[in-house]
């Protein structure tokens, strides 16, 4: 095979463009998608009969397996061939989607959002390895431009496109739109990707995978049971929140042995790297988790449709779009601990405004607070995310690029099930209207209800309560997600005390580092 000449150009010829769109493609189906599902959570509610807590599961369990596979897939693309494993997460991918949209169970469609997890966490890694490969790595910077595409619209128009698809067709083409551009990506791919040759790598830690991803999954199910169980005495809670913690922590011991751990923690030795990452850990379990809650209030406690909720949530995407490139500049020319703390600052301002939510808080205000959010968001997660990465040397890099990513989804995994089960918590003290059962025989409560009525105003023709109950309803509902924003505006100012300790003076390169190149690239989900 012969060698390609490297080019002297920065600028993107053909050949690197036309491997790019197949990248973009699987990033936006991958990105689009977590977006999408953020709009149809009250809707799953109500088509399935389930809690918050329980429907949250949908988001959980797909992030969870993306954790899961982002380490499988350096290994994997070495093992088999980065076009024929990419290929792979794209079918994986589409036919979890085709999947998702048959599901008639809740369980159902978690479990497929688990497949579509597993091919979804290996497109952006894979994508960055094959766009680095067939750009070289002087032009990394602007490849990461033409990336950055799809990450920065998929908020803005991930949420808008699920609600206007809910709205005009139904649920189900949430996941059935992903069918014609899964198909597309998969015969471009063909086309476009240059043919691989395969070579044996390191060892891959099945035994870490076999500890870890069950550990995350069994305590996660035992904390999003606890809203349906009512207290921690009863098995489902106990049982799987026990077996899952001793698992995390049977990892934590054993990976310190192998050379190749699933996740390197040995890692965790540089002060900055560790500083960067409980940063960013403590940022996404706050930021991600309440960013569920956003389109839920406008949908169950304003009564909008689907695509006025994605809609309003716009300003957040459009106010990370305008900051992210800027401190994508900044962060090589500044140290992050200069610019962090001032963004976080950004994020502080605009939680505080939900945290005094009630049912007719002003949209303006509203939107206004998620585009100052969007302005912080934007100039955070990736100046940290460089800063956790820059002082490792060429042999590290890789190592340190999968910790950041599977601890930032095992935080989003987190931050989703923590604040739907305080969610839950918070609603189901609700009080229950005297004489009234729903067909199940469960007592219907006030905020239950108010809610229920929003979307379907019709329920108050079966159960004919005074106005002033449905108001009373709404307004607990509205004291419901301040009081859970409350904590997750805590957890913001947490955030705090670790960027302090970011670093405030430039960082000396370190050996096996090549100046005029940027760190491994980190994909955000």
């Amino acid at each position: 095979m012969t060698q390609q000449p490297v080019a002297t150009s920065n600028k993107l010829d053909a050949a690197v463009l036309k491997v790019a769109g197949v990248v973009v493609l699987g990033a936006i189906m991958s990105i689009l998608d977590v977006t999408v599902v953020s709009v149809a959570i009250p809707t799953f509610m109500r088509e399935f009969d389930a809690s918050y807590a329980r429907v949250a599961w949908t988001m959980t369990g797909y992030t969870l397996a993306l954790a899961t596979v982002i380490p499988l897939s350096g290994w994997a693309a070495d093992r088999f061939g980065t076009k024929r494993l990419y290929m792979t997460a794209l079918a994986l991918f589409t036919i979890g989607s085709g999947l998702c949209a048959t599901a008639d169970t809740i369980g159902e469609l978690i479990s497929y959002r688990v497949l579509q997890g597993l091919g979804g966490g290996m497109l952006m890694p894979l994508g960055m390895t094959i766009m680095t490969r067939a750009a070289g790595p002087h032009r990394i910077g602007r490849l990461m431009a033409v990336l950055g595409i799809p990450m920065l619209l998929g908020p803005i128009g991930g949420p808008i496109l699920g609600g206007w698809l809910i709205d005009t067709a139904s649920w189900h083409w949430i996941f059935l739109i992903n069918l014609p551009i899964g198909a597309i990506a998969l015969v471009y791919a063909q086309l476009a990707l240059p043919k691989d040759n395969p070579e044996p790598s390191e060892s891959f830690d099945f035994l870490g995978m076999l500890m870890l991803s069950p550990g995350l999954a069994l305590f996660l199910y035992g904390v999003s049971s606890l809203p349906e169980a009512g207290t921690i005495a009863e098995t489902k809670v106990w049982l799987p929140g026990l077996v899952g913690a001793v698992l995390v922590v049977a990892f934590v011991l054993y990976s310190f042995r192998p050379r190749h751990p699933l996740v390197d923690l040995r890692l965790f030795a540089n002060r900055n790297l560790t500083i960067a990452t409980v940063t960013l850990v403590v940022f996404i379990v706050a930021f991600m988790g309440a960013g569920l809650l956003f389109p839920s209030y406008f949908l169950q406690v304003r009564g909008e449709s689907t695509l006025t909720a994605g809609l309003l949530m716009a300003p957040q995407g459009i106010g990370a779009m305008l900051t992210m490139p800027i401190a994508g500049m900044l962060a090589d020319r500044v140290p992050v601990g200069r610019t962090v703390p001032f963004a976080l600052l950004f994020i502080a301002a605009g939680f505080f405004t939900f945290t005094q939510l009630d049912a007719d808080t002003s949209y303006w205000l509203l939107c206004g607070s998620l585009f100052v959010m969007g302005l912080g968001m934007g100039a955070t997660m990736m100046p940290i995310m460089t800063s956790a990465l820059k002082t490792l040397n060429a042999q590290e890099v890789a190592r340190g690029s999968t910790l950041v990513n599977i601890l930032q989804q095992i935080g989003g995994s987190v931050g989703a099930a923590v604040m739907s089960v305080l969610l839950t918590s918070e609603l189901n003290g609700s009080r229950p209207i005297p004489g009234l059962t729903d067909p199940s025989g469960k007592e219907v409560t006030q905020a239950g209800l108010a809610i229920a009525a929003q979307q379907e105003p019709e329920l108050l023709k079966q159960f004919p309560v005074p106005p002033e109950l449905i108001e009373r309803g709404l307004d607990f509902a509205a004291s419901s997600f301040a009081s859970v924003f409350w904590v997750a505006f805590v957890l913001v100012l947490l955030t705090f005390i670790p960027a302090a300790l970011l670093p405030r003076r430039r960082q000396p390169q370190l050996d096996g580092q090549q100046p005029e190149q940027p760190a491994t690239p980190v994909g955000i989900h």
